[in-house]
C-alpha cells in the first residue's frame, strides 16, 4: 500500500514544527525571565539612589532658609528695632527687637523659629507675644534671612546662646525674665538653649523627639537613623534641664505626630504643663484657645 505524499511527509514535519515551537518558547521565557530579574535589580538601585539622595540632600531638608524679609514689623503696627548680633564663631545674626507696650517691660521672650523661612514669617506671633504684655527678640538663624552663615545643628545652638547673651548684657534682663520659646524645629534649639542658660523657663510647641524619629515617619522605608547625621536629641536633653517646661501640640499636626510631643512631655521634669492646641502644623488659630493663653500667662506670672 503507497500511503500519500501528505501523510508520508506528515510525521518528520510535524516533528520539525514541534521543535520548532519549544525552541521559540524556550526563547520568550528565557527573555521574560532576564526581564523579570531586572526588575529587583532596577528596584533595589532606585532604593540605593534614593538613599543616596536623602543622605546627600539633608542639609536642605534639615534647613529650609528664605532671603526675602516679605513683611517687616512697623508694617503691622510694631515697633521695633533692626539688631545685628556677632556669634563666638564670627556669624553676625540679623534680628527684630519688638518692645511691648505694657508698663511693665521687664520680661522678653527669646523666639526661635521652625525650619523654613525667616523672621518676617513669624509676625502673627510677635503681635500675640507683645499684646500679653512681654517684649519679643527674634532672630534669624545662621543662613536666614539676612543672616550670614550656613546653617548647622552646633551653628543654630551657637546662635540662640549669643542672642540670649544679648539680651541679659546688652538689654540688661534678669535671666529668671528671660524666657525661651521655640517651635518646631526652634523647639530643639530651645530645649539645648534652656540647657546651656538659666531661664524663666520653655515654651516647646509643635516640636519632634530627635530628627531621626521625625525622618523615619517622613521617609519610613529608608534608613534614617542610621544616614542621617543631625541629632537633634531633644527627648534625651529635656529630662535634664531646671526651668518650668510648656509643652505645646495639636492632634491635627500634619508634619510632626501628636505622640512626639506626648513624648517630650512625659520625658520632662516637673514644674511642667502640657497643652493640646488645635489646627495644622503652621497655623495659629490657637491663638485664641483660652486653655492656650492660660498655660503661657501662668508660666510668665502675669
Amino acid at each position: 500500500v503507497v500511503l500519500p505524499l501528505w501523510n508520508r511527509q506528515a510525521g518528520p514535519y510535524k516533528r520539525q514544527v514541534n521543535a520548532l515551537s519549544i525552541h521559540k518558547l524556550k526563547n520568550i521565557i528565557m527573555k521574560a525571565f532576564k526581564m523579570l530579574l531586572w526588575i529587583p535589580i532596577t528596584l533595589v538601585g532606585l532604593y540605593l539612589a534614593l538613599t543616596l539622595y536623602i543622605y546627600f540632600n539633608q542639609d536642605k531638608m534639615v534647613f529650609y532658609p528664605t532671603d526675602d524679609l516679605t513683611v517687616k514689623p512697623d508694617q503691622v503696627g510694631l515697633n521695633f528695632e533692626d539688631i545685628l548680633i556677632t556669634t563666638e564663631d564670627s556669624v553676625v545674626l540679623h534680628g527684630w527687637y519688638i518692645p511691648t507696650d505694657s508698663v511693665d517691660k521687664s520680661k522678653v521672650i527669646l523666639f526661635c523659629h521652625g525650619n523654613a523661612g525667616n523672621i518676617s514669617h513669624r509676625l502673627e506671633t510677635a503681635q500675640f507675644l507683645t499684646a500679653m504684655g512681654l517684649s519679643v527678640l527674634m532672630f534669624d538663624y545662621r543662613g536666614y534671612g539676612k543672616s550670614t552663615g550656613q546653617p548647622s545643628e552646633e551653628g543654630v545652638y551657637i546662635d540662640a546662646v549669643s542672642c540670649y547673651n544679648w539680651l541679659k548684657e546688652i538689654r540688661g534682663y534678669k535671666p529668671e525674665n528671660i524666657f525661651i520659646f521655640g517651635r518646631s524645629l526652634g523647639g530643639a534649639v530651645g530645649i539645648e538653649l534652656a540647657g546651656r542658660v538659666q531661664s524663666g523657663g520653655l515654651i516647646v510647641e509643635s516640636s519632634f523627639t530627635t530628627v531621626g524619629d521625625l525622618g523615619k515617619k517622613l521617609f519610613p522605608l529608608f534608613p534614617i537613623r542610621q544616614i542621617v547625621r543631625y541629632k537633634f536629641d531633644s527627648v534625651a536633653k529635656i529630662p535634664k534641664l531646671d526651668c518650668p517646661i510648656v509643652i505645646i501640640h495639636s492632634p491635627d499636626d500634619d508634619l510632626i505626630p501628636y505622640a512626639m510631643g506626648q513624648k517630650l512631655f512625659q520625658a520632662a521634669t516637673e514644674p511642667k504643663r502640657f497643652v493640646t492646641i488645635s489646627g495644622t502644623h503652621n497655623s495659629q488659630t490657637y491663638f485664641n484657645d483660652p486653655n492656650y493663653i492660660a498655660a503661657l500667662k501662668e508660666l510668665f506670672q502675669i
